[in-house]
């Protein structure tokens, strides 16, 4: 599967998914799972992997990681 384009002013490529490696990042419900493609960083929902993925930069996906650690996206 192919990504689709994302919306014009986005400075994401239009990445081949296909022979991603995937790679799970927990255990449990809403996992997500990882591939490095092309030097950015894909995120999918490993329940639904036919559903788009989520492109970060590398310095996105940093910033991402570091704010999930500490508790940016804790909606509990």
């Amino acid at each position: 599967m192919t990504s689709q384009p994302l919306a014009a002013g986005w400075d994401k490529p239009d990445l081949d998914l296909s022979g991603a490696d995937w790679q799970s990042t927990s255990r449990g419900a809403g996992d997500v799972q990882i591939a490095f493609v092309e030097g950015f960083i894909a995120m999918r929902n490993s329940e639904r992997p036919e559903s788009p993925s989520l492109i970060f930069a590398p310095d996105e996906w940093r910033k991402f990681v570091l704010g999930a650690r500490g508790g940016e996206f804790d909606l509990t």
